[in-house]
């Protein structure tokens, strides 16, 4: 509400006492919201004056921001928020939901294959989402991920579920068409108390006839189809159905997979040899981005043309200057498998985490529990005693917040 003018030649200065100035100041917390000190100051909070729980559910909403939640954590809480650990989709696993507990760790993604339906992941979810609270994650809920992509990289079937065809059939289908069938999936996500779909693949597959020399992507049909034109316009199509459904999606494997000759998750040493800084093959990557991807997933194939010494999610090239960079993406950076896969074995657990964060990287994904405690603990002895790499660490989980927010978690 706005104060009355003052009339012109009646004003006079007035000279406040302390005690004036300490109940202008708790005024202004009741009217305004303001966090004052018992001396006036603008900085230092008060004690409110009413118990937390009469206050209006709008007024703790909004004191929750990204930031807020940022700076009340501790240094152990937000390192965990940099973390995804697996866990089998069908039964609950002690070692991640003591993770989230011991090791606040702020993310999971059910694993293997659950056949059961519904049910049986919601349960598994639902026990690990138990673990929040205020000494585990600062009560910010957790990003619950899994992999159904269709064909037969679906996580979860069973009574409930779609039967979701390949991505090269889905390439098939009008955009619009799959739009709204990813819109249905996300709902089923949901009901199974899933909120992150690690998809879509946007790698493009040169041809049938490279699908079959290429394992990890052309073998299982995982592509929507073979020009970047398709990949670009379907893979958008399907991350789009997915944000309508309210489930968060995660494009993959930047800068692509669909031109190896082998798979990260089974063999060391893959490489790709074509791919350029500008290459035509971004393109769908690109598109994704504009569309407002809220993750995007990073390959461990090394990239000749890129950065010939390391793995896609452990150069500062790929993360920040191509993709950050030439792409302007801004959103939650996460690795593909930290844990099992044998392209990264030759680094120690601990190695893994401290690179990829090191590169830019914002979330580890580990879908095998067992390496997450060493991978943790390097983290945050790092954070501990390096300051460049505790800003590393803090803007990390500030996107990983912001990202939360945008999605009712925190």
């Amino acid at each position: 509400m706005p104060l009355p003018p003052v009339a012109r030649g009646r004003y006079r200065p007035r000279v406040l006492s302390r005690s004036r100035l300490v109940l202008l100041a708790l005024a202004a917390v009741l009217v305004l919201g303001l966090p004052v000190s018992a001396a006036g100051s603008a900085h230092a909070p008060v004690a409110p004056t009413r118990h937390p729980m009469d206050q209006p559910r709008t007024e703790h909403r909004m004191e929750r921001t990204p930031r807020s939640v940022l700076a009340q954590m501790s240094l152990a809480q937000r390192v965990g928020q940099l973390f995804m650990v697996g866990t089998p989709a069908d039964r609950v696993d002690r070692a991640a939901r003591a993770q989230v507990r011991r090791h606040h760790v702020g993310n999971v993604m059910l694993t293997g294959r659950s056949y059961g339906g519904v049910r049986e992941p919601a349960r598994v979810s639902r026990a690990i989402r138990a673990e929040v609270g205020p000494d585990s994650t600062d009560g910010v809920r957790l990003f619950v991920a899994t992999d159904q992509e269709g064909g037969q990289v679906r996580v979860l079937q069973g009574r409930g579920f779609s039967d979701i065809p390949t991505a090269l059939v889905q390439g098939t289908w009008e955009p619009s068409r799959l739009r709204r069938a990813a819109t249905t999936w996300a709902g089923q996500l949901r009901r199974a108390g899933v909120n992150v779909n690690l998809a879509p693949v946007m790698d493009t597959v040169p041809s049938q006839r490279a699908a079959r020399h290429n394992p990890p992507i052309g073998r299982y049909d995982r592509e929507f189809g073979y020009s970047t034109r398709v990949v670009a316009r379907h893979g958008v199509a399907f991350l789009r159905g997915m944000a309508d459904g309210r489930v968060v999606p995660a494009v993959k494997h930047f800068p692509g997979l669909g031109r190896v000759r082998a798979n990260t998750d089974t063999t060391a040493g893959v490489t790709d040899h074509v791919t350029t800084r500008h290459d035509p093959y971004l393109a769908p990557f690109a598109a994704a981005v504009d569309a407002g991807a809220p993750f995007v997933m990073m390959s461990t194939a090394i990239y000749e043309h890129l950065d010939p010494k390391r793995p896609a999610a452990f150069s500062p090239f790929v993360v920040q200057t191509m993709l950050r960079g030439d792409l302007g993406f801004r959103g939650v950076v996460i690795s593909d498998d930290l844990a099992r896969a044998r392209q990264v074995a030759r680094f120690t657990p601990a190695a893994r985490a401290l690179r990829f964060i090191g590169a830019g990287g914002d979330v580890v994904l580990a879908v095998d529990p067992d390496p997450v405690p060493a991978m943790v603990a390097a983290v945050l002895d790092r954070a501990r005693t390096s300051d460049p790499f505790r800003a590393k660490v803090d803007a990390a989980a500030l996107r990983v917040l912001r990202a939360k927010q945008a999605h009712g978690l925190l």
